[in-house]
């Protein structure tokens, strides 16, 4: 149990028996009344983000999330193999745990897999992947200036937009929250 006076980014509350996890929080100390602490949360299972009020002092039940560096071994069917870094135990997470990341996984990356009493939450990567470009249209002489560009499939089998001049077995740099290439990697 923890007070509202304790919340913090990235804290996760048991609400109804509902995971929610801190994404913003305000004090506010108003001329007249009480003071209260305004939340934005987002539910760790569905992503739905909700503004929550909460007087001052409340108590809030806490979840414990164990976050743990694992590497990604495997696809086996719908799910992803993780091993755990230290203790090399493996994890079996659902398809539907780890969602749009799937998009930017390779065998052995690193990544943060969130766990509340052994159930995985979510998955966290790096801000940005280096992957393989592995198809695309060939680019033109000159279509370095127009600054347009053209779908290309990385290795992982997702689609992203590179510049023109981008031909396949280019490495390019991949922001993992939005899809963006970033830029060319020697």
């Amino acid at each position: 149990m923890a007070t509202t006076n304790d919340l913090k980014n990235g804290l996760v509350l048991n609400l109804d028996g509902q995971l929610w996890s801190v994404v913003e929080f305000q004090h506010v100390k108003p001329g007249k009344g009480g003071a209260f602490v305004r939340t934005k949360l987002k539910n760790v299972l569905s992503g739905k983000v909700v503004d929550k009020t909460f007087n001052a002092g409340t108590k809030v039940d806490t979840a414990t999330v164990d976050k743990r560096d694992m590497q990604f071994l495997y696809k086996d069917g719908e799910d992803f193999v993780f091993m755990d870094s230290s203790t090399y135990d493996q994890l079996h997470v659902s398809g539907s745990t780890v969602g749009e990341a799937a998009n930017f996984l390779l065998e052995n990356q690193e990544a943060i897999v969130a766990v509340h009493d052994g159930t995985p939450l979510y998955i966290e990567l790096p801000t940005s992947v280096v992957l393989e470009i592995t198809y695309t249209e060939p680019g033109l002489q000159g279509d370095r200036s127009t600054g347009g560009t053209k779908p290309a499939t990385v290795e992982t089998g997702y689609e992203i937009q590179v510049p023109l001049f981008l031909e396949a077995g280019t490495k390019v740099k991949v922001d993992t929250r939005t899809g963006d290439y970033l830029g060319r990697v020697n």
